[in-house]
């Protein structure tokens, strides 16, 4: 009988134990909300991305890759409404001086303050410190902006405020023309992404959940206007099926449509591919946001390119730059698109599926997890789809012994060009077998006092723990076949 993940503090006790996640700067003390994915993370997470970017791009006819910089013109930010816009409203607690988020904090019936309207009026609600427990006394909720900040240039004449991306979406708006003069793409087409971003949250949470840096894998998805409703659930059902595909548990999966109060000032719809971490009793909380984002984007940067000239007319000073507005022809502008069958030319829709790679990578750790019941032992299990599991296969001779450790280095050579693999001849096997479920590996071979006689050796599989043999010049295809690779 298996039981799955209760309590998150287990899975990050295990993270660290077996060398999947640590604590940034640990020997110093460490970092808040920040992470070094160690040597198992580095592979769980770079398969996470490399599936994503074989169903996006590879597969698809109709996506190109992009990978912008980090640092952008600032004028990019202002376009997009980042610079007065990308904020929260905290409060701060007058007796311990500790800052929040004020719609992450609760009144006396534990319902969360959701919405700037409320969130004005949290003096007046009782709300218990999380730390200090002081009731009600908090300052008025101010704005927060949740950009890092630095300076670009070495002299003061030259230099210029930046900021560290927040998002990655941007960067693929503003190389839009680029990739429509470059290729021969057409509407419509999508630009997808994989790259960090940086947010200076107020609250940050539940492990690698909720950090400061951050991975996304984004999709901007360019079609006419009138089409957008079908490419949105096009996208829905193509990005659902993705985490189903690679053995999320579709019962802890699930869509949530944002309300209207809730939507992005940008959006025609907004949906949530949530999972139900284990936060507390269970929380549904957020993998990835799937938006119709309209032509807000290309045409607030249509008008920000007009601005640039004021804009180093005012020293570079972005908090004054003012955006030029539309006019009556932004569709004829350089960021519009001509269709030359139609004879029309128009400002693309586009739809916008955002998963972060922290995120699901956390969502995969925590479904695949499990503790079996056995009938001598218990083990635990990472049951990661194969295409995930950071290693694939291990080999292992039975002893050390008979020739034993030389054939199963000589078999584990020839799969290592092919697969991720481990070469283990430390304890028993059974404890071997033991240690490789614990991470997550498929399949393990063992070289036994048979393989002399008649070249064949065991593959056990992991979730059935059941043992084939195999001649030993079959194991490289047995083992793609299984493996789908």
């Amino acid at each position: 009988m298996a039981e799955t993940l209760e309590k998150l503090d287990d899975l990050v006790s295990l993270c660290k134990r077996r060398g999947f996640i640590f604590q940034s700067s640990e020997i110093y003390g460490g970092l808040a909300s920040c992470y070094d994915y160690g040597p198992l993370g580095a592979e769980l997470k770079r398969n996470v991305k490399n599936a994503w970017w074989k169903s996006v791009v590879q597969m698809r006819d109709d996506m190109v890759g992009l990978d912008c910089s980090i640092l952008m013109h600032p004028l990019v930010w202002k376009a997009s409404g980042h610079v007065d816009k990308f904020a929260d409203l905290i409060t701060e607690c007058k007796k311990c001086n500790s800052r929040f988020r004020a719609d992450h904090l609760a009144d006396e019936n534990g319902n969360t303050m959701e919405g700037a309207s409320k969130a004005e009026h949290l003096k007046d609600k009782i709300c218990p410190h999380p730390k200090c427990k002081c009731v009600g006394d908090f300052t008025d909720p101010m704005p927060f902006r949740l950009m890092f900040e630095t300076q670009m240039g070495a002299n003061a004449d030259d230099s210029m405020t930046v900021y560290l991306r927040p998002e990655t979406a941007q960067g693929i708006f503003a190389n839009y023309k680029n990739v429509l003069d470059s290729t021969r793409m057409k509407v419509p087409f999508g630009i997808a992404q994989i790259g960090k971003s940086f947010r200076n949250e107020v609250t940050t949470k539940a492990f690698i959940f909720r950090t400061r840096e951050f991975e996304q894998m984004e999709i901007e998805f360019f079609c006419e206007p009138g089409t957008d409703e079908q490419w949105y659930e096009h996208w829905k059902e193509h990005r659902m099926k993705w985490y189903t595909d690679l053995g999320i548990n579709p019962d802890n999966l699930r869509m949530r449509d944002h309300a209207s109060d809730e939507l992005a000032h940008y959006a025609k719809g907004c949906v949530d591919v949530e999972y139900k971490f284990p936060f507390g009793q269970g929380d549904w909380q957020e993998l990835e946001g799937i938006a119709n984002r309209t032509d807000y984007d290309l045409r607030r940067h249509q008008c920000g390119m007009r601005s640039t000239t004021s804009w180093f007319e005012n020293n570079r000073d972005t908090e004054k730059t003012t955006i030029a507005t539309e006019n009556e022809d932004y569709h004829k502008g350089p960021l519009s698109f001509f269709d030359d069958q139609a004879k029309k030319r128009y400002i693309p829709y586009v739809i916008e599926p955002s998963a972060g790679a922290d995120r699901g990578t956390l969502a995969f750790l925590v479904d695949a997890y499990a503790v079996e019941q056995l009938e001598k032992d218990t083990r635990s299990v990472f049951r990661f789809h194969p295409k995930l599991a950071p290693v694939k296969v291990a080999v292992f001779p039975l002893v050390k012994k008979d020739g034993m450790p030389e054939k199963a280095k000589e078999i584990y050579d020839d799969l290592k060009p092919h697969f991720n693999c481990n070469f283990d001849v430390k304890g028993a096997v059974g404890r071997r077998y033991r240690r490789q479920d614990e991470i997550g590996t498929p399949f393990c071979v063992t070289v036994d006092g048979q393989t002399a006689e008649d070249q064949t050796v065991t593959v056990r599989e992991r979730d059935s723990m059941e043992q084939t043999r195999i001649s030993v010049d079959k194991v490289k295809s047995y083992l793609r076949e299984k493996l789908d690779m």
